[in-house]
């Protein structure tokens, strides 16, 4: 029996970063995304800064091909020191 909480792949899957608006946050987790997912075209990224301009949000709609491959990309962006948060 298969468990509807679980992520079916391959799928389409978004990926919500957030970051202080004072760096170049877009390109750095934008080339960690692509590094693990391919090209994402502009249509497939949405930017929204707070309301006091200090942060920004990302959203990536990526072509998620499994767990593992998810797993990777939210390593990395943890990782990166311009990242305050990924969802």
């Amino acid at each position: 029996m298969s468990d509807p909480k679980l992520q079916e792949f391959p799928s389409e899957f978004p990926i919500k970063v957030m970051g202080r608006h004072d760096g170049d946050l877009r390109a750095l987790t934008q080339a960690i995304i692509e590094r693990h997912a391919g090209p994402i075209p502009e249509s497939g990224v949405r930017t929204r800064t707070s309301a006091d301009g200090n942060f920004l949000a990302l959203t990536y709609m990526v072509h998620a091909a499994s767990r593992e491959q998810l797993d990777a990309i939210y390593r990395e962006l943890t990782a990166c020191k311009a990242v305050v948060m990924a969802l």
